[in-house]
């Protein structure tokens, strides 16, 4: 594999990534800062998010040292050149675009597609993909994890969906490579209403429950 933008190996090291969706500019570093202070640091920022190429373009800037920024539920090319452009390390689709998969595989650039039957699981592997988001992971539970890894067993494998700290370890044990985790941690009203001790609290609770689980292995 090509050397990649993104370093996959720090990201299996805490192999936790966070989804940021709808953050506002009046919010987005307290939001950051909080991913920073509970040990997070790979996140991306969802393309449906207001201005979301300026608040890539801010936190790939002002936060470079502490957190690696990609940009999730890209659609296009023409979004992942947009984002890149603004500084994404890696992206992230809800399905596999081979447009997308053989423009990041020409550029060494990190490539997360969506994919959940093990036909599209092996489809967007077989494209060059990074690491496959499978998801709803939620829908699937965590033995199907286990199950793909039959037959698929070097495969890199998110659990996406519906994640959180009382199940994240039950994914990784069933054979998930990494989880990430948006919604149940992210909510837009603690982002509004900026209340980041409890998102800090909340990763920081997270990211020990993973490290504690390495480090039993």
């Amino acid at each position: 594999m090509k050397k990649l933008a993104l370093n996959l190996n720090q990201f299996q090291e805490v192999p936790v990534l966070g989804i940021i969706r709808g953050v506002s500019q009046d919010s987005i570093q307290g939001v950051l800062n909080s991913c920073v202070s509970g040990g997070l640091k790979f996140v991306e920022l969802t393309l449906n998010t207001k201005n979301v190429f300026s608040l890539i373009e801010f936190a790939s800037k002002q936060f470079s040292n502490e957190l690696c920024v990609g940009a999730g539920t890209v659609l296009s090319l023409i979004d992942v050149k947009k984002a890149e452009n603004a500084g994404a390390k890696f992206f992230v689709s809800p399905t596999l675009n081979i447009d997308i998969a053989d423009y990041c595989s020409q550029k060494a650039l990190a490539y997360f597609p969506g994919a959940l039957t093990p036909t599209e699981i092996e489809k967007a592997w077989n494209s060059g993909a990074t690491m496959i988001k499978v998801f709803p992971a939620s829908q699937m539970g965590p033995n199907y994890f286990n199950v793909i890894r039959g037959p698929f067993d070097e495969l890199q494998l998110m659990a996406v969906g519906g994640i959180n700290v009382t199940n994240a370890v039950d994914y990784l044990r069933s054979g998930a490579s990494a989880i990430a985790i948006g919604g149940s941690i992210f909510t837009s009203s603690r982002m509004k209403n900026k209340e980041f001790n409890s998102i800090t609290a909340d990763i920081a609770d997270l990211i020990s429950t993973v490290k504690t689980f390495q480090s039993e292995l």
